[in-house]
């Protein structure tokens, strides 16, 4: 399997993204194509002893800074790491993509260089969480800002085969984030949202409230790219203001860092439940091919978890299966219609 990666996309490029690379190559079996300016690829690997092995360059000299508007991929950024790399995936030169780079741009780049499956009206963002009881997909995680009820509708189809086909979870839990539990609450797009996602034949359980989202109550949480945006936000950011503060209590005297030592094993685990990093980035899912946005503040260990998702991704054949399912959803729609 070969994962095309933009080697200058996010804000620790390319040094922890060609780390996170190499350890990929040894752990995962991967092979790699860097798309970016050669000569700082290779001066970088030289000067902090980075293997290059299974790793090809794809010279390119421009790069789209965080900065950017998302449509500058197609004029002024043609010709940057993120727009070769995309186009690279779309022309078959590799099995996925994957950027910690900007998230409009990415978007903008992959809806009109590589396509959206044929039915789909938004590709969304996709981070998988971490939870009481395991993790969940938020779909959108900030890549449509403005909804209409069919696109939160086709989410839910798309995390649950997401779910499925990568995380191994059965039958996923579908909800809906509202203000409320009840059917009647939020406004006209939730309560479209609700109408279709109750009649899809997901395993559908509601709408979900933001407070009960770290229970694990669903599988996957859909919602608007601007709402999902800000709970994304803030479930990160809660996150490590816990652990901060976790850290000062253990090692705040003697006796707690005393205590701290024989619960050590199990500070570890829990530390890495709660880390987004363990989890990557999120992949744009409704792309003709994959494609997986890594957090752009990533170091190598969250760049190495983002391509062992995104090798799942593939191996899942997510895509394919997205295509199918949307195919036969349109089929049966077609059906009821003629028959009435």
């Amino acid at each position: 399997m070969k994962i095309i990666v933009d080697a200058f996309g996010g804000d620790n490029a390319p040094l922890e993204i060609m780390k996170g690379c190499a350890q990929a190559v040894q752990e995962l079996g991967i092979e790699v194509l860097l798309t970016g300016r050669k000569d700082a690829i290779l001066q970088t690997a030289k000067e902090n002893a980075i293997s290059m092995e299974h790793m090809e360059i794809c010279d390119c000299p421009d790069v789209i800074d965080m900065n950017s508007a998302g449509t500058d991929i197609m004029r002024a950024g043609k010709n940057s790491s993120m727009a070769v790399g995309l186009q690279k995936l779309a022309e078959g030169a590799g099995d996925a993509f994957i950027s910690a780079g900007n998230s409009g741009a990415l978007t903008v780049g992959a809806t009109f260089l590589v396509k959206r499956i044929k039915g789909i009206k938004r590709v969304a963002f996709a981070p998988v969480m971490p939870s009481a009881e395991s993790c969940f997909m938020l779909i959108d995680g900030g890549a449509n800002v403005d909804c209409k009820p069919e696109m939160l509708n086709q989410f839910g189809l798309m995390g649950s085969i997401y779910m499925k086909k990568v995380m191994n979870v059965q039958n996923p839990r579908v909800g809906l984030l509202n203000v409320g539990t009840e059917e009647h609450k939020g406004g006209e797009l939730q309560h479209g949202a609700y109408a279709l996602l109750k009649e899809s034949g997901l395993n559908f359980t509601g709408n979900v409230e933001a407070r009960d989202v770290p229970d694990g109550v669903v599988d996957v949480l859909v919602a608007d790219g601007f709402s999902g945006n800000v709970l994304l936000k803030t479930f990160e950011g809660t996150a490590m203001m816990i652990l901060h503060k976790f850290k000062s209590v253990l090692t705040g005297s003697l006796k707690n860092k005393l205590a701290a030592s024989v619960m050590l094993k199990d500070i570890g685990a829990l530390k890495k439940t709660m880390d987004y990093k363990e989890y990557g980035g999120a992949p744009l899912l409704g792309c003709a091919k994959p494609v997986f946005k890594s957090h752009g503040n990533a170091d190598a260990k969250t760049f190495f978890n983002a391509l062992r998702l995104t090798k799942g991704y593939v191996e899942g054949n997510v895509a394919g299966e997205i295509a199918q399912s949307v195919a036969a959803y349109k089929e049966k729609a077609s059906q009821a219609e003629a028959a009435e």
